[in-house]
């Protein structure tokens, strides 16, 4: 689950577990049940500890490639980024947590001065090395953690293994999806998504619609809809980044959405995207404000309140909805 909005992705683990609160989310990836990295693609996503080393083994060289002119850009040879490795590795071997500016130090102590992007890179590197992870918050800061410390050290499987496992999950949770969405989502190539789909036989099928290919669960069903559903989508959540096309999820004809508003937090109803909306978090409670595209009736106001009411039993807080004029 993509995850460099912290508190977007503990939100969208919220909306797929009913009653489960932020408090716990917290707890779960404060004790390592829950870790942040780099991964798929050159951003951070939640994973679990039995994950974290094949989905690393699997996609870090992706990784890697993407960001090897970056890594010259910024003058980290492999000779810099082993020295940077060590430093850390040894840091965090004396002192299990460590925030961004504290390794900072650690390696401008060493003779290794890196800010900003550089040393964001140098990081990552040792990510997707499979060094390091995250370790509990200190605060509100961020912290890192060797990875031998977080995660059960085991070996890593064959690749053809781990590539029909990713692709097996991804179009059971994501399905119906192409295999550009595939290649998208996982950092992968199609060439990969069609091995994976050739090692899962019969566990995925496919349907063919306007001339493109829609795999998902073999055994998948048309969802009943008894009702509206309408969510308050975190940015960045699986439900629209996790497809290269989105299309399908935008607002219906005649009805436009404001420029830049890809990585807003957005309104989901029945499917598409109908609006945004922020929030302001308090001691007196949550204040959620949307801007729907077009005017919502009465029926869609209302299930809208209610999904800003599970938000704030999620942070634990009461929840206020205001609507703002809409653009159309």
């Amino acid at each position: 689950m993509q995850a460099q909005d912290y508190a977007g992705a503990a939100w969208a683990i919220g909306l797929r577990v009913p009653g489960l609160t932020g408090s716990e989310v917290d707890a779960a990836f404060d004790a390592g049940t829950i870790l942040r990295t780099h991964v798929l693609r050159p951003t951070w996503h939640f994973v679990t500890p039995d994950d974290i080393r094949w989905m690393l083994a699997l996609t870090a060289p992706r990784v890697h490639a993407f960001n090897a002119p970056y890594y010259r850009q910024e003058g980290l040879d492999r000779a810099t980024l082993a020295r940077c490795r060590r430093r850390i590795e040894r840091a965090l071997t004396r002192e299990p947590y460590l925030t961004r500016e504290q390794i900072g130090s650690v390696l401008a102590t060493g003779g290794v001065p890196l800010k900003g992007l550089a040393l964001g890179l140098a990081l990552m590197h040792a990510e997707l090395e499979g060094l390091i992870c995250s370790g509990p918050r200190l605060g509100r800061q961020f912290t890192y953690a060797l990875l031998d410390q977080r995660a059960p050290i085991r070996p890593v499987c064959p690749r053809d293994e781990a590539l029909g496992e990713i692709t097996r999950r991804y179009f059971t949770s994501h399905g119906p999806a192409t295999l550009k969405d595939f290649a998208w989502w996982s950092g992968l190539t199609q060439r990969d998504g069609r091995r994976g789909v050739e090692i899962n036989g019969r566990a995925l099928g496919s349907e063919t619609v306007d001339g493109l290919t829609y795999w998902s669960s073999g055994d998948d069903r048309p969802p009943s809809r008894a009702s509206r559903s309408i969510h308050l989508l975190p940015n960045y959540d699986e439900c629209l980044i996790a497809y290269q096309d989105r299309g399908l999820s935008a607002p219906p004809d005649g009805v436009s959405r404001p420029p830049r508003d890809d990585f807003a937090h957005h309104v989901l109803v029945d499917g598409r995207v109908a609006g945004s909306w922020r929030r302001t978090v308090s001691r007196a409670g949550v204040d959620v404000r949307i801007a729907c595209y077009s005017p919502p009736g009465a029926g869609m106001k209302r299930g809208i309140e209610r999904a800003a009411a599970r938000y704030g039993a999620f942070l634990g807080v009461d929840a206020s909805a205001h609507f703002l004029p809409s653009s159309h």
